[in-house]
């Protein structure tokens, strides 16, 4: 499996043995089958878990190519290789839909923004209030968890500023559990995935601006079968099941 952080990302790729097959993936062109799938960067520890699954099932390398959701769909929209792209919000989407490169756009999980602090919250934080007089971060405006946060603070008359402006929900993450700043506007599932390196706490307010995550196919794949394949694993049971164990809400009528 690989896995890698998009423009303008540092490139990280992780390469695992895949013990189905004996051996290491090849690059794509090979014999072989694989799977490129974008993904919003807030998808990145649910997706590999899955992919490992995905791997040992279909005799496949699956590469994720992960970050913010807005920039995966315009270069998908641009034509760049993939088989599958999954957004954190609907508005991203749009654009490789917009671009006529999407097959049928299927909603397949939700989330809702939470504060995280450093371990143990030394200051204190409670609220959406409490950001004044704090470091604190937040996604850019053009990618989902900023638009998300934006339209949060705006409903909860918050007017603190943070001290800077993410790429995407990991790096803002990763400014927290690096201790760079006191607090973040994060996914619950990414509060989930840092543990005991964050303390959570939820924003009720937040439950009024959900964001809904969406997959499709891509027009460029290279395996339309596949993609369907990956798909279909998400609305699974088992696919379902992961996701809520990482945090993630399933939509009622993919149930």
């Amino acid at each position: 499996m690989t896995v890698l952080r998009s423009a303008p990302l540092v490139a990280i790729t992780l390469a695992l043995v895949l013990a189905a097959c004996g051996g290491e993936g090849t690059a794509r062109g090979d014999d072989d089958p694989q799977l490129t799938v974008l993904a919003a960067a807030s998808l990145t520890d649910v997706f590999t878990e899955l992919g490992e699954a995905f791997e040992a099932d279909q005799q496949v390398e699956v590469t994720f190519s992960l970050g913010s959701s807005t920039d995966l769909a315009q270069q998908a929209a641009d034509g760049a290789p993939g088989d599958v792209l999954a957004t954190a919000d609907t508005t991203s989407m749009a654009i490789a839909d917009d671009a006529g490169v999407t097959g049928d756009v299927v909603d397949f999980a939700g989330n809702v923004l939470v504060i995280v602090t450093r371990p143990g919250n030394p200051q204190g934080i409670e609220s959406l209030d409490d950001l004044e007089g704090v470091t604190w971060v937040r996604c850019a405006d053009e990618v989902p968890c900023g638009r998300v946060a934006v339209e949060l603070l705006d409903a909860a008359g918050v007017t603190a500023d943070p001290v800077s402006l993410e790429d995407d929900v990991r790096a803002t993450l990763d400014k927290v559990t690096s201790g760079e700043v006191d607090a973040g506007l994060v996914y619950a599932t990414d509060a989930v995935a840092a543990g005991d390196e964050v303390t959570t706490v939820e924003v009720p307010e937040a439950a009024d601006v959900p964001t809904t995550y969406a997959v499709t196919s891509l027009e460029q794949s290279v395996d339309a079968e596949l993609a369907q394949a990956w798909i279909d694993l998400l609305v699974s049971d088992d696919g379902r099941q992961a996701l809520e164990e990482a945090g993630f809400t399933v939509p009622e009528e993919s149930q």
